[in-house]
């Protein structure tokens, strides 16, 4: 059996698990996430508890197996506590500021400012005289694919660093003319 997939999954306290023929939905104090489980996955609560299993071994199913589990996890940790994912604006007059109830404007080099709009269930926060941009959600996938769109907006550059980056995300910069010189 797959090892993500044979480990089950602890229900924290808060957290109520309904089960239909193939919807399972998660319930928590932060919200609510649904997903429909494949045909060939079946999933069972015991003792607090969410165990997932399979009905064969055919490659397919095995990813399935382990994907199932791994999304079943992240939505009953998104019910209870959420995710976040920070942003790093890096450049001279590089900001971003709150645009309407919820959106974001980025002052980032181009000749008019990017407005970018966030969908219900993303909610952004942004510190430190704008250059820092916290996304908080419940759904793990939708939080991290809004992180990455506004990442490409204006991606870190490979000789200065300027740009949009992840939090504690390494670049190796690219030396330049003058520093393939001075070796």
């Amino acid at each position: 059996m797959s090892r993500i997939g044979r480990k089950p999954i602890e229900i924290p306290d808060g957290v109520k698990i309904k089960m239909t023929e193939d919807l399972l939905e998660v319930e928590g104090k932060k919200g609510k996430l649904s997903w429909n489980i494949p045909d060939s996955i079946q999933a069972a609560i015991e003792d607090k508890k969410v165990i997932i299993s399979r009905s064969s071994d055919i490659k397919k199913v095995k990813a399935l197996h382990g994907l199932t589990r791994a999304l079943v996890s992240n939505m009953v940790t998104g019910v209870s506590e959420g995710f976040t994912r920070t942003l790093e604006i890096v450049g001279v007059g590089y900001r971003a500021e709150p645009s309407g109830k919820n959106g974001i404007k980025f002052n980032l080099g181009y000749s008019n400012p990017v407005e970018f709009e966030l969908p219900d269930g993303v909610s952004a926060q942004v510190e430190e005289r704008g250059t820092r941009v916290i996304l908080e959600g419940i759904d793990k996938r939708l939080v991290g694919e809004m992180a990455a769109r506004i990442r490409k907006i204006r991606p870190p550059d490979a000789y200065k660093g300027k740009g949009v980056r992840y939090q504690g995300e390494k670049l190796k910069l690219k030396p330049g003319k003058d520093g393939a010189k001075a070796q």
